[in-house]
C-alpha cells in the first residue's frame, strides 16, 4: 500500500540525517567521532570523513529533491535503498566482529531496515492511466 505523505517525510527524514552526519564529519570529525564512543583514529582518517561528508551532503540534498518530487525522483530513491541495505549489512558484520558495539552504533542498528521498508512499501508507482510514460 501507499502513503505518500508517509514517503516524502521519510526522505526528509533521511534528509537531515544525512545532512547532519555531513556537516558533523566534515567540521568536526574528531568531535563527531568522539561523540560515537570511537577511540581517536589517524590524522588521515579526517581525509576520508571528508570525503565521505561530500557524499552524505549530497544525498540528504538529493532525498530532498525526492522528497518533493518522488515520482520524478525513483533513482535517488533506489539509491538510496541501495545505500541503507549496505550501512545495515556492514554495522551488522563489524558489530558481529566486535570492532563497534550496539551502542556506538546506535541507530545505525535498525534504522536502515526501516527506511527499505518504507521506501520499498511505498515505491512510487507511475500512473499508467494517467498516461504517464513508463
Amino acid at each position: 500500500m501507499r502513503y505518500p505523505k508517509l514517503l516524502s517525510f521519510t526522505l526528509r527524514f533521511i534528509a537531515v540525517v544525512q545532512i547532519v552526519l555531513g556537516l558533523a564529519f566534515l567540521i568536526a570529525p574528531d568531535a563527531t567521532g568522539h561523540m560515537f564512543g570511537l577511540a581517536p583514529a589517524p590524522d588521515w582518517t579526517r581525509w576520508m570523513f571528508g570525503m565521505m561528508a561530500a557524499r552524505f551532503l549530497g544525498f540528504g540534498y538529493g532525498m530532498l529533491l525526492a522528497a518533493r518530487d518522488p515520482d520524478g525522483s525513483v533513482s535517488w530513491i533506489k539509491a538510496m535503498i541501495g545505500i541503507q541495505a549496505i550501512d545495515w549489512v556492514v554495522t551488522l558484520y563489524y558489530v558481529a566482529s566486535g570492532a563497534v558495539t550496539l551502542a556506538q552504533v546506535s541507530t545505525a542498528s535498525f534504522l536502515p531496515v526501516i527506511f527499505i521498508i518504507v521506501l520499498l512499501s511505498n515505491f512510487p508507482q507511475k500512473n499508467k492511466a494517467a498516461g504517464a510514460p513508463t
